[in-house]
């Protein structure tokens, strides 16, 4: 699906923002982009995106250069930037005027999922709110029905309901034909949400594991909990502490994904090892 092989980009030769990175996904799986501000999130989706070119290595996308952006790459890849800019259209002139360059649109979910976050279809868009503005951009990617959606911190601007009913309509969209990139600095709205981590630190993937595998070799748990011998990273909360530490056990625990980024922020090669 997306192979980036050896590729390395920045905005001027001497300031690079990566230097030979590798990254296979595959389709049936919605990943969770995550890393610290200026790490490069939204710069690496532009590269598989096609709307920058790296220096050297390559990006491709179901078998075609990403940087070529021809229509045929185009036509399965949909991409919601962070900051998006709506036109002087209704929603229902927007999709006569721009549905038919995706030929799996949906029509019927495309309203479906518009009525499900209570948007007008007859509203002009650009004077919609931006977080209404965000809504109706999801919408129309998920009813694309593309091959690749990219999302890019989609719910900055969304209410704490409208970001639960984005993980429903988002997990309910997921295909086995289907691969969702999602990039966040807000980590908790991907709870429940994503099946695998990709951690973008310091010019390099640091990791790319699913969820199922860390929730294999970690257990996250509150201090009283955890066996004190195990315990690689403790972090302090309000009533005590919250750590992770190695899975000895058939004891299952939920992935605490703000947890283990931070974990992998300070000191990333003790986890990243032990998850190897």
């Amino acid at each position: 699906m997306i192979e980036l092989s050896n590729l390395s980009f920045g905005y001027s030769k001497k300031s690079l923002l990566f230097k030979n990175l590798n990254l296979s996904l595959e389709v049936g799986h919605i990943y969770g982009l995550l890393g610290k501000n200026g790490a490069g999130k939204s710069t690496l989706l532009k590269n598989i995106a096609g709307l920058v070119f790296p220096l050297e290595g390559k990006c491709r996308v179901n078998g075609f250069d990403a940087a070529r952006r021809l229509p045929v790459f185009l036509q399965e890849l949909f991409f919601i930037p962070e900051e998006v800019y709506m036109p002087t259209l209704t929603a229902n002139q927007f999709i006569r005027q721009t549905a038919h360059f995706y030929p799996k649109f949906d029509q019927a979910l495309f309203y479906k999922l518009l009525a499900e976050f209570d948007v007008s279809p007859d509203l002009i868009l650009s004077k919609l709110s931006f977080g209404q503005q965000k809504k109706v951009m999801i919408t129309f990617g998920l009813s694309t029905n593309t091959s690749l959606l990219i999302m890019d911190e989609p719910t900055n601007g969304l209410d704490i309901p409208s970001k639960v009913q984005f993980r429903k309509i988002v997990a309910s969209s997921l295909t086995e034909d289907r691969c969702v990139i999602i990039s966040t600095h807000q980590v908790r709205d991907l709870d429940s949400l994503i099946d695998t981590l990709v951690i973008l630190h310091e010019r390099e993937i640091i990791l790319h594991k699913s969820l199922d595998d860390i929730a294999d070799r970690l257990h996250f748990s509150t201090s009283g909990q955890a066996n004190k011998d195990a315990i690689i990273y403790t972090e302090q909360n309000g009533i005590g502490n919250n750590t992770i530490s190695l899975s000895h056990t058939d004891q299952y625990s939920k992935v605490d994904m703000e947890l283990l980024f931070n974990a992998i922020i300070n000191d990333h090669q003790v986890i990243v090892k032990s998850l190897k």
